[in-house]
């Protein structure tokens, strides 16, 4: 029996996927990963990311403005963002958060735009899709100190198992990716090992972060999702199909049952 999974991040909006995009969809269902949320990440290509999820069954959009591009977002896009919830069947707001791994970041930024997506989240009961680099710490307070209760995912999370825990404890579930697949990756073989099963989700974040085995100048694809679920197994005492089961759910409980079934 072909096991069901969801790819929890993806940009399958991305351009280099305009030219097959219908074939990785079909390789994706042949193996049975049938629902993919795609985040936005700037507002300007909020349209376009919609379109294709529109045009796809299966692809649930969530818009959001991403840390790294501070200097692409407008506070008009904060009050389109508001206008596009009331119209479009987002199922989270995200990605967002901190990034403090890129040179020279604009902490007052996007600590600004951070709080901000956190309030029009909060209104709208919409969960969080998460970025964090180099910022675990100033991301858990600051949803700590505003109190947000509708949960979401720490996307491609890579620190340790406390500061997973920690948000864990806020109603969050990590996003366990392409990194799990590298031997050498043991802080996050360790989080994917030691979390409770409720708290992991699946992941490719495609085209970005590769899985071991793949020429890493070629894109990554959600068709290769499975490969994430064995890296899991490898780690964790529960069959492969149990971590299907309990990850599919955990996808659809974090996303208040906004993804239909394939």
């Amino acid at each position: 029996m072909l096991m069901e999974l969801v790819d929890t991040h993806c940009h399958l909006d991305a351009k280099v996927f305009d030219a097959d995009r219908a074939e990785v969809l079909q390789r994706c269902h042949a193996v049975g990963v049938t629902r993919q949320v795609i985040p936005g990440y700037i507002g300007e290509r909020w349209n376009d990311l919609l379109q294709v999820c529109q045009r796809h069954k299966g692809l649930y959009p969530a818009l959001g403005l991403h840390p790294v591009y501070t200097d692409q977002h407008q506070p008009v896009h904060l009050q389109n963002l508001e206008r596009m919830i009331a119209d479009e069947p987002l199922v989270a707001i995200g990605e967002v958060g901190l990034d403090y791994y890129i040179d020279d970041p604009d902490a007052d930024a996007q600590q600004s735009y951070f709080e901000a997506q956190i309030a029009i989240a909060n209104t709208a009961g919409l969960p969080l899709l998460l970025h964090i680099r180099k910022a675990n710490d100033e991301v858990w307070s600051t949803l700590r100190r505003l109190g947000f209760p509708h949960g979401g995912i720490a996307h491609a999370f890579n620190g340790s198992v406390e500061q997973a825990q920690r948000l864990v404890d806020l109603g969050f579930a990590i996003g366990i990716g392409g990194t799990l697949t590298y031997d050498r990756a043991k802080r996050v073989r360790r989080v994917a090992a030691e979390l409770p099963l409720s708290a992991l989700v699946l992941e490719t974040d495609s085209p970005d972060i590769p899985m071991a085995g793949h020429n890493r100048d070629v894109r990554n694809s959600p068709e290769y999702l499975p490969e994430v679920l064995d890296a899991l197994a490898e780690v964790r005492s529960e069959s492969r199909e149990e971590l299907a089961i309990a990850t599919t759910a955990n996808a659809q409980r974090i996303f208040n049952d906004r993804l239909a079934h394939a």
